[in-house]
């Protein structure tokens, strides 16, 4: 097989990216894992914590997400000097968007954890991880518009090895420095943040030297600070859309996050550990969506959009398989599952009772991973948003305060309102694909 039909593989693109998925979810876990032996408090903490840093992430993303896609398109046009030009202003642009948020995390990062209703040690853990994490999450900004750009290059398998080696220094660093092993402080908390901030550093450092190996043309360092206006427009006229909708999602994430603030501390933790394992039913997906936005990105700019309509069906369906698989998985064994993390009965009822609902929640997201990812691919980034709009946040949290705090059905009722959400949009995104809409947005003018 010669390479411009590994690039447009989906094995060969997905697998990779699912290791690479996988690893980065493990480095979350290892945190909550590792922290659950402190006390529930601190996963609750730092799970907290992590719902403004993911939205941090998304914002990010505008340059990074944008970027690749264009990238995408332009190799599949076979333009590879312009492809340098905009790889090194994507970098430059995230550093500079990555700088000003974490002078806000470090600034007003108490008053947006106290806006979530903590209170006690949740408060001080939540404090602690966020304005170290969130003080350098500059250096994120830079590993994402590079491991996109890596990636749509098609060296999928790089980026995987980067966040190996990302993971197991994280891991070691955690077990030094949360539990003070070997001579090295007890932090707890503050260990796991700087544990994370170290590795991330490492892997820009080699991000760097994989994106000058790969490049077809070599970034000068001009391109760096020659901020064409053309380029940019052409991300944020993606990357604004894919980041706004994905923001609007993590935001009513932290709405239903505040509602189960209002159910008790156990709520809390069993809701921190029914999302990691929930992580692990919709990896597959994400990797299958990842892979297959490349390959339309790459074949709507090579003007091969028939290939591309019919790609996207073949991989919606690999994706919705290897959920089914999963979600039979995670509800047969959810009670040993969240037994892993705690050994409070109250947590594992209450978290093993979401987890039944995977089948209606996980399905649902699968469907508009793979079709969400090819829209934006393919240059239709702003249908997403204006669905998104009415399904989530005229939608799902109204439902879900109704289901939450006028059936009583706590956890459960956030569980039912996302899932109520999930099966809206899908069912708008595939009719969406299916009416070939997308064609008429593609980026790059032969």
């Amino acid at each position: 097989m010669n390479k411009e039909a590994k690039d447009l593989n989906l094995f060969f693109l997905t697998w990779p990216i699912f290791l690479e998925l996988f690893l980065f979810m493990l480095m979350g876990i290892a945190d909550t894992f590792m922290l659950s032996e402190i006390s529930d408090n601190a996963v609750a903490g730092v799970g907290a914590s992590n719902q403004f840093l993911q939205i941090s992430i998304l914002i990010m993303g505008v340059i990074g997400n944008g970027a690749s896609i264009v990238v995408a398109q332009y190799i599949g046009a076979r333009r590879f000097k312009e492809v340098a030009k905009i790889s090194a202003v994507a970098v430059m642009l995230n550093l500079i968007v990555g700088i000003v948020i974490s002078v806000i995390f470090l600034l007003f990062g108490h008053v947006m954890l106290q806006t979530l209703n903590l209170h006690g040690d949740i408060l001080i853990h939540a404090k602690s991880y966020l304005n170290i994490v969130g003080g350098a999450i500059f250096l994120q900004a830079m590993i994402n518009a590079l491991a996109a750009i890596i990636r749509v290059h098609g060296h999928t398998k790089g980026t995987m090895f980067v966040s190996l080696g990302m993971n197991i220094i994280h891991i070691v660093g955690n077990y030094l420095l949360i539990f003070g092993h070997f001579g090295f402080p007890k932090l707890g908390v503050e260990g796991a943040a700087i544990s994370s901030v170290l590795s991330r550093l490492l892997a820009l450092i080699v991000f760097f030297w994989l994106f000058y190996q790969i490049s077809h043309v070599k970034a000068k360092v001009k391109y760096y600070f020659t901020l064409s206006k053309e380029y940019i427009k052409k991300i944020l006229q993606i990357g604004i859309p894919s980041a706004f909708e994905q923001v609007m999602y993590q935001s009513c994430q932290i709405v239903f996050l505040y509602y189960v603030t209002f159910l008790g501390d156990s709520s809390m933790a069993a809701r921190q550990y029914a999302v990691n394992i929930s992580m692990f039913i919709y990896l597959f997906a994400m990797a299958i969506g990842a892979g297959t936005a490349i390959i339309v990105g790459r074949l709507v700019g090579g003007r091969r959009s028939l290939e591309a309509y019919n790609k996207v069906w073949k991989s919606s369906q690999y994706a919705i398989a290897v959920t089914f698989i999963m979600v039979i998985l995670v509800t047969i064994f959810r009670e040993p599952l969240i037994g892993l993390f705690t050994d409070n009965p109250e947590v594992i009822k209450i978290g093993a009772s979401v987890l039944v609902f995977s089948f209606l929640l996980e399905t649902g997201r699968t469907i508009n991973i793979v079709f969400i990812n090819s829209l934006r691919a393919a240059g239709d980034a702003k249908f997403p948003v204006l669905i998104g709009a009415f399904s989530m946040v005229a939608m799902s949290l109204p439902l879900g305060y109704f289901l939450v705090f006028y059936l009583d059905l706590g956890l459960i009722g956030v569980w039912l309102a996302i899932a109520a959400d999930e099966w809206t949009r899908a069912v708008i995104m595939f009719l969406r694909w299916k009416s070939r809409k997308w064609e008429k947005y593609a980026i790059v003018q032969n």
